[in-house]
C-alpha cells in the first residue's frame, strides 16, 4: 500500500501530567483543547497555517495569563488527527496513508488548513497523494473508502468518498473479469509472490464495506453496463455470506439472539438484506432460484417489506424449476397459523406457469421449434413434480386449509403431470392428518387426482386406502383393469375412448419404480408386484359383486358400471 512522508524534523512531542507539549526552546503561548486533551503549543508555527486558529485566537478573550486557550469542539478524527496537523505545522515527520487520509484531510478541513493562509499547504498536499496514488490503487481505494465512514457528512463535503466510489468502479468497470486478479503478497522469506484469485473476486473485496458504501458502489457498477450480470450476482452471494453468516440458523429457529439490541441487529440485517434485494440484476440467471429462496425466507424472518417480497417471489418463479423442495419451504413467522408461507409459492407458481408456454404439437418439419419447447415442456414437468412433493410435506400441517392444499395442487397445468402418483400420496397424507373432513369435502379433494395416470403400485396401495371415497376406489379399479385388458389386446372398443392416451401398464411401473424409496409405499399386507394385476381383478370383481347385490348398493351404480363395462353371464368381469 502506498504512503507518503511529509517533514523532516523528528518528533519531539511528549507527555507530562496528561497534557501534551513539543519540545522547544521558545516557551508555550498557547493552549489547544482537543475532546478533553491539553496541547501546550506556539502561536506562530499554528496560527501561520490555520485560518480557523487565527480567527478563533482573535475571538478570544484576552486572558492575563501568558497561555491563551482555545477549545476545538467536535474535531474530527480526534486528539490522533489533531496531533498529525500540529507536527505538520512544526515541520516534524508525518506519514499519510489509506487508513488515515480521511480522517488528517477532514481535520485539515476543519482547520482551514488551505493555500489562502500559506502555499504548499496540507490540504494542498494531501489532495496531491490522493489523486495521483491513493486512488489509482484498489486496495487503497477501498480501505480509503471504508475510513470515511467515520466522517460521512464532512467527507462527502470535501469529496473524498465520491472520489473512491468512481475509482473503485471504474476499475471494475475496466476488466471485470481480471481486476487485481494477480494480487501481491510476500511470503516469509520477504519475496514478492502472486497467487490467483477466482473470477470474481472483487466482489469478495467490496465485501468489506458497509451496506450504504457498497450500494453507491455496486449500483455504479451496474450503471456502466460492462459487468456481466452473473458477476454481478457472484459479488451479492459474498457480501450475504460476510454480512448475514447466521441467516440460515435464525431460518430454522436457532441462533437467535437474546439480549436486548436483537431489534438493532434486525434492523441492521433487514437493512442489508433490502439492498441487496434493489441491487438484484433484471437478467434471469443473474443469481440462482437456491440464493432468491434464502433471499426470501430472511424477508419472512427478518419481516422486510412487501414490495421486496414481491420481487423476489418473481424472480424466483421464473426459475422455479432449479428449486428443491427444501428452498420452496417457506417459513411463516406467526404464532397463528400454518407453518410455511403458501401464498408466496402460490405467487411463484403462477410467475413459472404464466412465463411457460405449453408444449406445441409435435410435428417432424420443425425440428427445432421441437427442440425449443422441450426445455420448456422439461421445466414444467420438473416443477410438477416439485409441486407434488411439497404439498406431501405441507400436508402435514394441520393447520393448512383444504382450498390452499388444492390451490397449489390445480396451479400445475394437467399436461405437465404425466403421473399422479406424487398427487395421490400427497392427498393421502393431508386426509391421514385432517380426519375432520367432512364427506363432501373429501369428495370434492379427490377429484383433483386423475386415476388413469396411476401407477401399477399406487392402484393396489389405493384399492385398499380407507380414506378413499368407494367411488374413487372403484375408479381405480376400473381403470387399472381396463389398462391390463388394453395391454393384453382384449379391451372392449367402447371402453378404448375413455383410455386413448394413457400410458401402458409397463410405462406406469417404470415411472413409479424410479421414485426415490422414502416416496414409495410399504408393500407391507400387499401382495408381490408380480401379482398386482391378478389383485386387481379379484378386487375389481368383489367391488362388482357388491355393486349387484341390491340390499347393499342402489340400483344406479349397477347400471352405470355395466353401460362402462360389458358382463359376462356368469357374472364376473370379461378379462
Amino acid at each position: 500500500m502506498k504512503f507518503m512522508k511529509l517533514g523532516s524534523r523528528p518528533d519531539t512531542f511528549y507527555t507530562t501530567e496528561a497534557v501534551r507539549s513539543v519540545s522547544c526552546e521558545v516557551s508555550s503561548d498557547l493552549i489547544i483543547q482537543v475532546k478533553g486533551s491539553r496541547y501546550l503549543l506556539h502561536k506562530f508555527p499554528l496560527l501561520s497555517k490555520c485560518l480557523r486558529l487565527q480567527r478563533l485566537y482573535a475571538e478570544s478573550p484576552e486572558s492575563t495569563s501568558e497561555l491563551q486557550l482555545i477549545k476545538l469542539h467536535g474535531f474530527p478524527g480526534g486528539v490522533e488527527a489533531f496531533e498529525l496537523c500540529a507536527k505538520f505545522c512544526y515541520g516534524i515527520t508525518i506519514t499519510l496513508s489509506a487508513f488515515n487520509i480521511v480522517s488528517t484531510r477532514c481535520a485539515a478541513e476543519y482547520l482551514q488548513m488551505t493555500e489562502d493562509v500559506e502555499k504548499g499547504n496540507l490540504i494542498y498536499k494531501i489532495e496531491v497523494f490522493l489523486n495521483s496514488y491513493i486512488l489509482h490503487g484498489w486496495r487503497d481505494s477501498i480501505v480509503t473508502l471504508q475510513t470515511t465512514k467515520a466522517f460521512p457528512s464532512l467527507s462527502e463535503e470535501v469529496g473524498v468518498t465520491g472520489r473512491c466510489i468512481e475509482a473503485v468502479a471504474s476499475r471494475v468497470l475496466a476488466h471485470p473479469d481480471k481486476v487485481g486478479r494477480a494480487h501481491s503478497c510476500y511470503s516469509s522469506n520477504g519475496t514478492e509472490s502472486h497467487r490467483q484469485r477466482d473470477k470474481g473476486w472483487w466482489g469478495e473485496d467490496l465485501a468489506e464495506l458497509e451496506i450504504d458504501l457498497y450500494w453507491r458502489v455496486m449500483e455504479a457498477i451496474k450503471s456502466g453496463g460492462k459487468v456481466p450480470p452473473r458477476l454481478i450476482g457472484d459479488a451479492l452471494r459474498a457480501y450475504v455470506s460476510r454480512w448475514l453468516p447466521n441467516l440460515g440458523k435464525a431460518m430454522d429457529g436457532e441462533g437467535e439472539g437474546e439480549g436486548d439490541d436483537d431489534g438493532e441487529v434486525d434492523s441492521r440485517n433487514r437493512l442489508i438484506l433490502e439492498s441487496i434485494i434493489s441491487l438484484l440484476p433484471a437478467q434471469k440467471g443473474a443469481v440462482s432460484c437456491s440464493f432468491l429462496l434464502k433471499l426470501l425466507k430472511a424477508v419472512n424472518v427478518l419481516k422486510a417489506s412487501v414490495s421486496s417480497k414481491k420481487n423476489l417471489a418473481k424472480r424466483a418463479g421464473l426459475q422455479l424449476d432449479e428449486a428443491t423442495v427444501g428452498d420452496i419451504l417457506l417459513p411463516r413467522c406467526c404464532e397463528n397459523g400454518t407453518r410455511h408461507d403458501v401464498d408466496t409459492v402460490l405467487v411463484m407458481l403462477e410467475e413459472f406457469v404464466w412465463q411457460v408456454p405449453s408444449p406445441p404439437r409435435v410435428d417432424v418439419e420443425f425440428q427445432e421449434m421441437r427442440r425449443s419447447s422441450s426445455a420448456s415442456h422439461s421445466s414444467n414437468l420438473k416443477v410438477a413434480k416439485l409441486v407434488d412433493r411439497f404439498l406431501q410435506e405441507i400436508g402435514k400441517d394441520a393447520n393448512l386449509s383444504m382450498s390452499k392444499f388444492v390451490s397449489i395442487a390445480e396451479a400445475i397445468p394437467d399436461f405437465a403431470r404425466l403421473n399422479h402418483d406424487d398427487l395421490y400420496k400427497a392427498i393421502d397424507v393431508y386426509l391421514k392428518e385432517h380426519p375432520e373432513l367432512s364427506k363432501g369435502e373429501r369428495k370434492s379433494l379427490w377429484q383433483i387426482l386423475d386415476c388413469k395416470k396411476l401407477s401399477v403400485e399406487a392402484c393396489m396401495h389405493a384399492a385398499q386406502n380407507e380414506r378413499l371415497p368407494l367411488r374413487v376406489v372403484v375408479q381405480v379399479l376400473f381403470f387399472e383393469q381396463a389398462r391390463a385388458s388394453m395391454a393384453a389386446g382384449q379391451l372392449p372398443s367402447n371402453m378404448k375412448v375413455l383410455m386413448e392416451g394413457q400410458p401402458t401398464p409397463s410405462k406406469a411401473k417404470t415411472s413409479f419404480s424410479t421414485l426415490p424409496p422414502e416416496d414409495q409405499w410399504s408393500a407391507s399386507g400387499l401382495k408381490s408386484p408380480n401379482s398386482s394385476v391378478s389383485t386387481l381383478k379379484m378386487k375389481l370383481a368383489e367391488e362388482h359383486d357388491r355393486v349387484v347385490k341390491p340390499s347393499k348398493m342402489p340400483s344406479r351404480p349397477k347400471r352405470m358400471f355395466s353401460k362402462l363395462w360389458p358382463i359376462s353371464t356368469s357374472g364376473s368381469p370379461k378379462i
